[in-house]
């Protein structure tokens, strides 16, 4: 289970101030569970994903998960960006605390999923936001994960990619947890089974994706 407790986020405004964007959240997600979050743009969906996967610190609470995390997949953040994409996934792999034998199979595991070919071996800044979407996601996948952090996996890679990415975290359904983030309803519908919808710094869950997608749907008709 993720408990977050008493979560607040905000960030500074030009000329002063802070806009909030998180105010005390509580909410308790489930092991063994896919979590789709739905709320208007802005309203810090992503941010909470941040969050969750430490990324982002709070103004104030916290955030505990009885198992390992990881980042938000579909964001590029975190990579060394003048090395290759196999050292980045070699320095994942190594402070991690693996050997040089299992080192050497997860970065062949990487290199092998993203479908970057050369690129794989060239410096990230070379790559698109795609390419490095791609490598984020594939170096995730190399980690067995409790929680997975999915941030708009529509936007990684092309289709067939996208498909693969897809069929991977279906495999993983009663093993581990998907909390995901998309603008595509019928994807969490067909993916998720609980629903949290954020609105005005807030933050309501559903025992049912379905009744977050649809009292989602009531507030964006009004």
């Amino acid at each position: 289970m993720i408990r977050v407790e008493n979560l607040t986020k905000s960030y500074p405004l030009p000329g002063g101030g802070r806009h909030l964007v998180l105010r005390n959240l509580a909410l308790r997600i489930p092991s063994r569970t896919h979590v789709g979050i739905v709320g208007r743009n802005g309203v810090g969906k992503s941010t909470l994903l941040r969050l969750i996967g430490g990324i982002e610190l709070p103004d104030r609470g916290r955030v505990i998960a009885d198992g390992s995390v990881s980042p938000p997949l579909g964001l590029s953040s975190g990579f060394a960006p003048k090395i290759s994409g196999r050292d980045n996934a070699r320095f994942v792999s190594r402070i991690t605390g693996d050997d040089k034998a299992t080192t050497k199979e997860r970065v062949r595991f990487v290199e092998l999923f993203s479908e970057l070919g050369p690129f794989f071996d060239r410096p990230v800044t070379t790559y698109s936001s795609g390419m490095r979407a791609r490598l984020s996601f594939s170096i995730s996948m190399a980690f067995d994960h409790d929680y997975y952090l999915i941030d708009e996996l529509t936007a990684v890679g092309d289709r067939k990619f996208r498909q693969k990415a897809h069929d991977t975290f279906m495999e993983k359904r009663g093993r581990a947890s998907a909390i995901m983030v998309s603008h595509n309803l019928n994807q969490l519908l067909q993916d998720c089974e609980i629903g949290i919808y954020l609105r005005d710094g807030e933050a309501m869950y559903f025992d049912d994706i379905k009744d977050a997608v649809d009292a989602y749907k009531r507030d964006t008709a009004a």
